[in-house]
């Protein structure tokens, strides 16, 4: 038994050195085994950076508002007899809205005017009564006095009478209250009250709103930094001048479509927010058609146009402590992880090198994860007109 364990133990020996051997060999003849052995450079596709002309964009989230929303509220208290709109429709200025309850402010115009009525009874009682003293004063018959007091009785009785009017046309306009118009031209907002519901001056609520959405407002913020990007070489004496040199900007709906029309950066807050470092910014954009709606939210995307730059497909790059790299291939044909600088958000699947590049250098296009600084490639240099396409709705490069 123990002769068999001895020849066991010697065959499995054996068989370990025969493997050994047989590695060895195949790393001297380059097999698989083979690590970093020349005539086994493995192709990789790489392309030539030269400058490009690229138009970039950066998107701002915004919140519509039409160019004038007007609140509709009662003057006089009243219950709602009548909506004679409905909610969302297009309206005209002056155009009737709500009817309330004016029964008793009729009785109150009827009042008014007996009250009216009577007062110029005393005016023209009090008018009688002085023509009569008048005579009588000259012949000395009265004194002046009495005189003096007929007067002061005219003055009173005409004062009460231009009260009275006063009273009258004030409860004529009350009248007139009940019947609510449009103070512009737009669209109905929603009705938080009823026929039949009591609101007043005080209501919380108005009766509805009107909104004119004939342009749109985009309100957006800039950090202090990029609105001094933006304006910074623009030529004008004013901030309106500069911002009618920039180009026209996009607005991105809820959908994510884009908005038909451009729109227009018209004009910016004086005042840096110190609690944010932001700048508010309005848009204007037109609506004819009554698209946008006022309190929607969207984006405002900003193009830019840059001449001269590098433009790389992203799956080039790797990041390393948030730092971005690329493989450059010497003219050795081995590769060096090399650090860049870009612009991040601008271009769909792209970025735009500031730095780390130069026109001419030549950097792996594919398989990037699979190398090491200094490992030696066999370069298969491809233009950079077959590499995937940007989509046209987000990134524009031309050569």
């Amino acid at each position: 038994m123990k002769t068999v364990m001895q020849i066991r133990t010697l065959t499995f020996i054996a068989l370990a050195f025969a493997a050994s051997a047989c590695s060895k060999k195949q790393q001297q003849a380059g097999g698989p085994g083979a690590m970093g052995v020349p005539g086994q450079v493995k192709e990789y596709a790489v392309m030539a950076v030269k400058p490009q002309s690229a138009q970039l964009y950066k998107d701002y989230p915004t919140t519509l508002e039409g160019q004038q929303t007007v609140e509709i509220r009662s003057k006089v208290t009243g219950y709602i007899d009548q909506i004679l709109v409905d909610e969302g429709a297009y309206v005209k200025k002056g155009q009737l809205l709500f009817r309330l309850n004016a029964n008793d402010l009729q009785a109150t115009v009827r009042s008014s005017e007996a009250q009216v009525k009577v007062a110029e009874a005393n005016v023209n009682t009090a008018r009688i009564n002085l023509e009569k003293t008048k005579p009588l004063v000259e012949k000395n018959i009265i004194s002046k006095f009495d005189l003096a007091s007929v007067e002061a009785t005219l003055q009173a009785s005409e004062a009460q009478l231009a009260q009275a009017k006063a009273n009258l046309e004030n409860a004529k306009a009350n009248l007139q209250y009940t019947l609510i118009t449009s103070p512009a031209e737009g669209t109905i907002g929603t009705f938080p009250y009823r026929v039949g519901s009591l609101v007043s001056s005080t209501s919380s609520e108005p009766l509805t709103t009107v909104s004119n959405t004939t342009k749109m407002y985009a309100y957006f913020s800039f950090n202090e930094k990029d609105f001094l990007a933006l304006t910074k070489g623009l030529e004008g004496k004013n901030l309106q001048e500069k911002f009618s040199k920039l180009p026209d900007v996009s607005l991105i709906m809820a959908d994510n479509s884009v908005y038909e029309m451009p729109g227009r950066i018209e004009t910016a807050s004086g005042l840096v927010n110190q609690q944010t470092g932001s700048v508010n910014v309005r848009a204007t954009f037109p609506n004819p058609e009554g698209i946008l709606r006022s309190g929607a939210s969207g984006l405002v995307r900003i193009p830019q146009y840059v001449d001269s730059v590098i433009v790389i497909p992203q799956k080039t790059t790797y990041e390393l402590q948030g730092k971005h790299f690329v493989y450059v291939v010497g003219s050795d044909n081995k590769v060096h992880n090399t650090e860049i600088a870009v612009l991040i958000g601008n271009l769909k699947d792209n970025y735009v090198v500031t730095s780390g590049l130069n026109t001419g250098d030549q950097i792996v296009l594919e398989g990037i994860a699979s190398l090491r600084n200094d490992t030696e490639i066999k370069p298969k240099l491809v233009d950079p007109a077959t590499a995937p396409a940007d989509s046209p709705a987000t990134t524009q490069v031309k050569n």
